[in-house]
Order: structure tokens, then sequence, then C-alpha cells
């Protein structure tokens, strides 16, 4: 099984007709992805790649009931676009739109829960689960290149990352159960805490892997639930080492920064609190591999 979406997931894809998320309905066809239909207002009776178009959310749940909702659409319309998906009772949503305004973000996320929808993202580059589906772009033109269906799960702030992990391991024998661009920006819908519950019921999911950027403190908070709460086997990788001493200086994601004398969110500290909690750190990025193999003699 994969968590979050699979072969029976169907997908509603908002902003279709623009180029990129056009672009992106086919790939997910082509991978198998059931995308059962779009919404662009004011397209509506439209057809991309033979995928019907709508101009609401409601016309389009009143004829192919999706279960997941795909958003590209430009950053002022975000929060609507989700807000409309949760209320006509779409319970996942892949938010791929980047410069959402925070206070939109703060507003969807609390909306959809109050709804039971799950966010991802903003700023993801979706989620995979290999052989069954992807909603989003991630793993490109050629996803097979670097998903391969396996026993790790893989979350990542970085979508680029995501897909480099999971090459990585593809390269050495290994592969994914579920991949998880969880998004970059500083308020995301769901963060890695949200995720574990998922990887430790799933019995596909051996050993879980975390690619980790410094900024923020979600990271903090999970390693204090490691041992504890969860009992799989975590191998981290801990990018941007070299932030730490340039503090108050943004890289990258929007939540790639430190704040000067604060400790919390630096890289160091995050290889610390993961390390205390018994995960394994690796120093370098090339030896994720033989960590994940290690991981997986253990469990």
């Amino acid at each position: 099984m994969a968590i979050l979406a699979d072969e029976n997931t169907t997908i509603l894809i908002q902003g279709i007709t623009g180029r990129e998320a056009a672009s992106m309905s086919r790939e997910m066809l082509d991978y198998g992805a059931k995308v059962v239909a779009g919404v662009t207002p004011g397209k509506g009776g439209e057809k991309v790649h033979e995928i019907p178009v709508y101009d609401t959310v409601a016309e389009a749940c009143a004829k192919h009931h999706p279960t997941a909702a795909v958003v590209s659409v430009p950053a002022r319309m975000a929060k609507d676009a989700v807000m409309e998906a949760a209320t006509h009772e779409i319970r996942l949503a892949v938010v791929l739109t980047e410069r959402i305004p925070k206070q939109d973000v703060i507003e969807m996320v609390a909306y959809a829960g109050s709804r039971r929808m799950r966010i991802i993202g903003p700023n993801s580059p979706g989620i995979i689960s290999p052989g069954k589906t992807r909603l989003g772009y991630l793993g490109g033109s050629n996803p097979e290149r670097a998903f391969l269906p396996g026993p790790a799960g893989v979350i990542s702030r970085s979508g680029g990352m995501t897909t480099e992990v999971a090459n990585l391991l593809h390269r050495h024998g290994l592969g994914v159960s579920t991949a998880i661009g969880m998004g970059g920006d500083p308020v995301v819908g769901s963060t890695y805490l949200d995720f574990f519950p998922l990887f430790e019921a799933d019995p596909e999911t051996k050993v879980i892997v975390l690619y980790v950027e410094p900024g923020g403190s979600k990271e903090e908070v999970l390693a204090t639930k490691l041992g504890r709460e969860f009992k799989k086997p975590v191998v981290v990788f801990v990018g941007g080492k070299f932030v730490d001493r340039m503090p108050g200086t943004r890289f990258g994601h929007a939540s790639v920064i430190v704040r000067p004398g604060s400790g919390s969110g630096s890289a160091g500290d995050k290889v610390r609190r993961f390390r205390e909690a018994g995960a394994e750190v690796v120093d370098r990025y090339s030896e994720l591999p033989e960590a994940v193999r290690r991981a997986l003699k253990e469990f």
C-alpha cells in the first residue's frame, strides 16, 4: 500500500489550462494517475489531453467525484481554490503554487482542517507512490528514472532534492514507498510530524528518509517524538550547513533562515536533536544508501 494516494485516487487539477499544469497533466496521465477533471473558470467545455474542463469545482465534483486536488493557480487565487475544493469534500489538496501570502496560507489551512482536508504545500512539487500514482510534477517527464518501488518513505522540503534522494537510492538498488515534497515555505499545510503516523502504519515502509534544511523548528519538534511515538528507523541528511555561519540570511526556500543567536533552526541543532533521538544522521549525502541498508537490516 501507499500513503495519501494510490492507483485508486481520482484527481482534479485546478488551473489545468495553464501551460505548466497542462504539461503536468499529460505526465500524470502517462504515469497512470487517474486525472478525471480539470477546472479553470471561463474555460468550461474545453478539454486538456481529453480531460474535461469545468468552470467550477462544484460541476467537476458532481460529475466525477474526485478524491484529491492538485492546485496550480496564480498565488492570489490559491486560497479560494483550496477552500472551494475543501467545501466540496475533497480530502487531499497538493498545492504547487508558491509565493502565496502567508495570511492566505494560514486561513486556507485552518479552513481545510475544519473540513477534514489534508493540504500538502504550498510550494510543493507533489507526491509520488512509485508504480501507483503521482500528484504534481515530482519526477519530471521520466519519473521511472528516479522512483523505484521499495521500502523507503521519503520526505523533503525541497522538490528537487526529493527526486535526488529517490534517484540516489534507486542507483543503489533501493526504492521508495511514497515520496513527499513537503514544500519550502515557512507555513505549510502538513509537516514531517503529520506524515510520520502514516508511514508508521504503512507495512510497505520499513525506513523513513528525511532531507532536512536549516530554518524553523519542524524537525526539532519531530525529534522529540522519535523512539517514543514512532518506532521505525529514521535516516537523515541535513543540507545547507554553511547557513549556520551566515545568520539572518535567507537561502533558497523562504523557510531556510536561521535567526542570529536563536540556536533553534540551525543545521547543527537539527543534527544534534536527531542524533539524540536515535536517528542516524549521515554527514555526507552519498552515505544515505548505506545508512538505509543498515536500517533495513536492523528493523
